[in-house]
């Protein structure tokens, strides 16, 4: 029966090419069982864990593999497909002890070569992962393996199951890279035999997480099944996670209404008003900026006056608390709330000796200061300003901020031009450069300051505003050597300091997470770093 039941998905397969029917060796869920079905995006870019920079794909990766450490629902780093691990006197090495018996989600062995290999693709320069100098900058070796000697890095399997990692200077926040999704494992043969291919079709995409990819219907949903050979599958309640793919929040919210998705994440933002109350609407902070990336590398934004006229021409209090409802918070600084100083306290409240470096309550004052600042760079009242654009996205509030916009700086005598694009194709145009000025965002990963600093350091592969300034680099790479824990703040106040004297970006508000959720799944949580964690999830009755 079973090999008649192959042998008719194998027929499907070939007959529907864009669907794929399950990893090699485990056969395609049926549809008995329970099934949650979300919504949190529309196709991801890429579901690659070494090229992913996006949290929709973030998210789902997130539940088809295991990183050394995961994350609890309190934020504290566990065991994952490491059992134990320890940190030399010195700071310098990290060993890990990998779990008995870890398969991948083909039945294979899972060893601590895997680690080995998957970390110094992160470092190949063909992959460019755009996380690789963020996760792996503080190992020893990187800059060689970065450079195309892979081996160089100092990442050893000492025997199948146990991992050795040499660091350049201690690293007091490696536990959480260690848990990072772009430093999960990845199968080497399944990658050499199918090329870049093999994280776009159901078929290839080998995992090792509570659950493996058993259908992806571009446009429509991505369909993973719960595996059997996770080393806690006991504990995995649900036998399908099914993402459903859509872009339109009114689509999303229809959906949920009828009760084809139990989540959404794009709620349509002109329902919140009758939300409020709500016991399924759901409102949490989350650390991370909303913020506008500038070209720095094409004229006029290649002038810092002009970079801070269009940072003050905005009205980050009618932003946040009109056209986004009060669902986002006004934006001062870059680094805004839960984000962790190196003696413990909130990073925000010690920057900038304690002030904001933009006063969001005063925006008639900071209108007339842009005007002067673009009359310095030589544009009085916009004259002589070219035409510029705006690229984004359109979800959520994205389409209205872009109004906004265009808004307030014709105040100013610019003329900007919105570009939508769907956002499959606005993430690789945003890191290609491949813009004006477009939307970005960012939310942090870990709380170390760091995580979001970096994204401004000259060689990041998420400085898509190609910001490149000495000075920057120079505090960065010391807060990465240092020893001292002081030094290391006033290196991390010292960049922020820089980048927002520069206006290396624009930050407009901080975010919130919001979306509905049925009272039906149970067993799920929302972490501070805008994920879902649907592993050990329940659907009631």
């Amino acid at each position: 029966m079973k090999k008649k039941l192959l042998a008719l998905l194998l027929t499907a397969c070939m007959v529907v090419s864009m669907v794929a029917c399950g990893s090699e060796a485990e056969a395609p869920a049926t549809s008995e069982g329970k099934e949650l079905a979300v919504q949190i995006g529309p196709d991801p870019e890429t579901v690659d864990p070494a090229l992913s920079s996006a949290i929709d794909g973030g998210n789902m990766i997130l539940h088809a593999y295991e990183c050394l450490l995961t994350v609890g629902q309190d934020g504290s780093l566990q065991p994952g497909q490491a059992e134990t691990w320890e940190t030399s006197e010195d700071g310098l090495t990290w060993t890990f002890h990998l779990r008995d018996g870890l398969k991948w989600s083909d039945g294979s062995a899972l060893t601590a070569n895997d680690f080995v290999y998957s970390w110094k693709r992160v470092c190949d320069p063909v992959v460019a992962a755009p996380y690789a100098e963020t996760v792996l900058g503080m190992v020893k070796g990187y800059e060689e393996a970065i450079a195309g000697n892979a081996d160089a890095l100092a990442v050893t399997a000492i025997d199948d199951k146990t991992l050795v990692v040499e660091l350049n200077a201690p690293c007091s926040f490696f536990g959480s890279l260690a848990a990072f999704a772009t430093l999960s494992p990845v199968q080497q043969a399944t990658i050499e035999k199918n090329g870049d291919a093999w994280a776009t079709v159901a078929e290839t995409y080998v995992s090792n997480g509570p659950f493996y990819m058993t259908e992806w219907v571009p446009g429509s949903h991505i369909t993973f099944s719960k595996n059997s050979n996770y080393w806690n599958a006991d504990a995995i309640k649900l036998d399908r996670l099914k993402f459903v793919l859509m872009e339109d929040p009114n689509a999303a919210y229809s959906a949920y209404q009828t009760g084809e998705v139990l989540l959404i994440k794009d709620v349509p933002t002109e329902e919140i008003p009758s939300l409020e109350g709500n016991s399924e609407f759901n409102v949490e902070p989350i650390i991370g900026t909303y913020y506008l990336s500038v070209n720095t590398a094409k004229a006029p934004f290649d002038n810092v006056n002009v970079r801070k006229a269009l940072s003050l021409a905005i009205d980050r209090e009618y932003v946040a608390n009109t056209l986004m409802q009060g669902t986002y918070s006004a934006a001062s600084n870059f680094m805004g709330p839960g984000w962790i100083d190196t003696d413990g306290t909130e990073f925000m409240s010690n920057a900038n000796g304690g002030k904001a470096y933009i006063d969001t309550t005063n925006h008639e004052a900071n209108v007339e200061e842009a005007k002067q600042l673009l009359a310095d760079a030589g544009y009085p009242n916009g004259e002589g300003f070219p035409s510029i654009s705006y690229t984004t996205n359109d979800s959520a509030y994205h389409k209205v901020v872009a109004e906004y916009l265009q808004q307030a700086y014709a105040e100013l005598g610019i003329n900007l031009q919105v570009n939508i694009v769907e956002w499959s194709s606005f993430t690789p145009m945003r890191r290609n450069g491949e813009y004006d000025m477009a939307r970005n965002g960012w939310v942090g990963d870990y709380t170390d300051a760091s995580n979001m600093l970096d994204l401004l350091y000259s060689t990041n592969g998420n400085n898509d505003g190609k910001f490149n300034n000495a000075d920057y680099d120079a505090a960065m790479e010391l807060s990465r050597t240092t020893t001292d824990v002081e030094e290391r703040s006033k290196a991390l106040h010292t960049a922020e300091d820089i980048l927002m004297e520069e206006a290396a970006c624009i930050p407009l508000a901080y975010y919130n997470d919001f979306w509905l959720q049925s009272p039906k799944v149970t067993g799920s949580w929302h972490s501070a770093a805008g994920y879902w964690y649907f592993m050990y999830a329940d659907v009631t009755e």
